[in-house]
């Protein structure tokens, strides 16, 4: 059996780009001991990245069909990466709580400019830089100072609300967020709202992930590297997973990313082990 896993990844129930499947077998194929899917949660209102409410069924269907199929050669888990919107719409709601879920990742990919619900009064972080850039001027005042509080202030909301396992790319507000001219990782007012969510998560007892998705091609994770003391220093577990939406990704960054760890003093990441969570070693 493999030490590799993954338990954030997506395929055609939202935004992946081929059947879970299809990720399945290019997990077996790199010697997974352990996958997980994490479609992106049913929203108020439809996207292009999020599964459609009506689609959940046939979603948790099919996943627990590859579980039984593969039952023995892979260990398989059913999530969902839930996206934290405001207190009425979260991981903690009864909506996701009654869900038959293995885990819950919880993240922040829209900011909540107005009411109510609507995409259209949504500023999306994880899209492109020209949209975000629109956004910072419309909503903000053409400050990414206030855009980045607002993040990170949504993040503190999202780790009080609870509800979930794993906080998902805990400062992906600087993939974008680092391109603005007045960004600045290292600024005060970046540094103390970040370190005080950590504290938060610490205190919450939650996993961190450590997203391996842009580890090759632009040299980041999320959390930033520079972060990795930080968390050590709080004793927050971590995980590696790579956000895969394509199968030939589902490894991609995760060997790099265990070494830098291991530097930074950790030596276990957490894990799903016949389906309790356990410190596995790196």
């Amino acid at each position: 059996m493999g030490k590799n896993s993954n338990f954030h990844s997506h395929c055609t129930f939202c935004d992946g780009r081929s059947y879970p499947e299809d990720f399945i077998k290019f997990a077996i194929a790199n010697k997974f001991r352990a996958y997980g899917f994490t479609s992106h949660s049913p929203l108020p209102f439809e996207t292009f990245w999020n599964m459609s409410k009506d689609d959940l069924p046939e979603y948790l269907t099919e996943i627990n069909r590859l579980k039984d199929k593969y039952a023995g050669i892979l260990e398989i888990y059913l999530g969902l990466e839930i996206d934290y919107l405001d207190k009425t719409y979260n991981a903690s709601t009864a909506y996701f709580q009654t869900m038959p879920l293995d885990y819950r990742i919880s993240s922040v990919h829209f900011l909540s400019c107005a009411e109510p619900l609507l995409e259209s009064n949504m500023l999306c972080i994880d899209g492109g830089y020209k949209d975000l850039e629109k956004g910072i001027n419309e909503h903000y005042g053409g400050s990414v100072r206030r855009l980045t509080e607002h993040f990170f202030e949504s993040s503190m909301n999202m780790v009080e609300a609870g509800g979930f396992d794993i906080v998902g790319h805990i400062d992906k507000i600087y993939m974008n967020g680092s391109r603005h001219p007045d960004f600045d990782i290292q600024a005060g007012w970046y540094r103390k709202p970040f370190l005080e969510l950590l504290d938060l998560v610490a205190e919450k007892g939650f996993i961190v992930e450590v997203n391996s998705k842009n580890k090759m091609k632009k040299g980041e994770t999320y959390p930033h590297i520079s972060s990795y003391g930080e968390l050590k220093k709080r004793n927050i577990p971590v995980m590696v997973n790579s956000d895969c939406h394509y199968p030939d990704l589902v490894n991609d960054g995760r060997k790099e990313t265990l070494a830098l760890l291991r530097s930074a003093g950790y030596r276990v990441t957490r894990e799903l082990v016949r389906g309790v969570w356990e410190d596995v070693e790196i």
